[in-house]
């Protein structure tokens, strides 16, 4: 059992297992949830596996990377968060996922507030981005309030547009 990366009053977070792929199917699977991520699509089974193996040379490379987000009342995974970097991206960024059945409760702002906190005292990082769909209200919620403040409204190749959101340790310690 791997020690927590961090913790919450409600929530536990630690670096992801081999034992988490059914709920990251679950989460990343979710293809009513998965609209508002990446290009829409949900994740299969053999994504999961290759997700895995980033996420450990994440770790290796950076430090960190996606984590599991358990819950201290009940040792079973509800979603994940990490601090990454798609594509190669310069910028650190702030991603989460839980399941539908947790949605609406706080633990995504909770987790997330962690989560910027533990970058910057742990990864020494002063700057987050974060990125969510236009349309997506209850996102755009969780980062205001874990305390993101709305950015740019980035063009994508595509035609669509992303909202992005900023953290910077200067702008939270004023």
């Amino acid at each position: 059992m791997s020690e927590p990366e961090f913790q919450t009053e409600r929530l536990l977070v630690r670096r992801l297992r081999e034992t988490d792929q059914l709920t990251l199917l679950a989460v990343y699977g979710d293809a009513e949830a998965m609209q508002w991520v990446g290009d829409g699509r949900a994740i299969t089974q053999e994504e999961c596996v290759q997700w895995l193996s980033v996420t450990q040379a994440n770790y290796e490379k950076r430090g960190y990377g996606m984590f599991a987000i358990e819950e201290r009342s009940s040792p079973r995974v509800i979603g994940f968060c990490g601090i990454v970097h798609p594509g190669g991206q310069p910028e650190p960024e702030v991603k989460y996922a839980l399941l539908r059945s947790h949605w609406g409760l706080g633990f995504a702002t909770e987790a997330v507030m962690a989560l910027i906190a533990y970058g910057a005292a742990t990864h020494k990082l002063a700057f987050l981005i974060a990125t969510a769909a236009p349309a997506n209200a209850a996102s755009h919620r969780v980062l205001l309030k874990a305390g993101m403040r709305r950015a740019e409204l980035r063009a994508n190749e595509d035609g669509s547009k992303t909202q992005v959101f900023h953290w910077s340790a200067c702008a939270s310690a004023a």
